[in-house]
This record gives C-alpha cells, sequence and structure tokens, in this order.
C-alpha cells in the first residue's frame, strides 16, 4: 500500500511539472507570436538592411525583444568570411549596430 502511494505521488509530480512546462513554452510562444505582430518592418526587409550594411550574405536572422524595443539580430557573412552581426530596428528598419563577430570566425559548424 506504501509502494503504490509513493508511485502515485511519483506520477502526479511529473504530470505537475509536465504541465508545468508545456505552459511555460505556451506563454513564451504567444510571446514570440505578439512581438512579432508589433514589428514594423520584415524579418526579409531587416535582412535586405543587414546585407547591404554588412556587404555580405545573411546566414541567421531572429527577432530579438530588450528592454521593450523590438529589433532584428542578423548575423551576415562577407565574402571574405567575416561574420558581422548586424542589429537592426524592427519598428523602422535602420541599421543600430553592427560588429564583427570573433566567435564565429572561421567556424563551419551549424549552431543549431
Amino acid at each position: 500500500m506504501n509502494r503504490n502511494t509513493k508511485i502515485s505521488a511519483l506520477l502526479l509530480a511529473a504530470g505537475l511539472a509536465t504541465a508545468g512546462s508545456l505552459a511555460f513554452a505556451k506563454a513564451n510562444e504567444n510571446d514570440a507570436v505578439t512581438d512579432l505582430a508589433k514589428a514594423k518592418i520584415s524579418l526579409s526587409q531587416a535582412i535586405t538592411a543587414a546585407e547591404a550594411h554588412a556587404t555580405g550574405k545573411a546566414a541567421k536572422a531572429e527577432l530579438e525583444s530588450e528592454r521593450g524595443a523590438l529589433h532584428y539580430e542578423v548575423e551576415v557573412v562577407t565574402a571574405d568570411a567575416k561574420v558581422f552581426d548586424v542589429k537592426v530596428d524592427a519598428a523602422d528598419g535602420k541599421v543600430l549596430s553592427s560588429q564583427l563577430d570573433k566567435t564565429d570566425q572561421g567556424n563551419d559548424k551549424d549552431d543549431s
């Protein structure tokens, strides 16, 4: 009897943990959808701006929210294999910053 109670409690705890994780994932998904709806320019437009600024091809891009402000982070690879992290304002498409990404230099591995 005591063993069955322990197994039931363990299953209940596992179920609650799983439900909590799913609720957290759903909340994050909703935040991403909300952020995307707030962006005034598209991902494609942000990539175009970043590629023009760094004179290269985008390898990776994502929408980020920092202190309530939305921007796109675009990783651009130049013809001479330099990698730049370009931040593009999601409201107006202006390049906010561009930095040489020293950690990605000569790295052919995919991060995903």
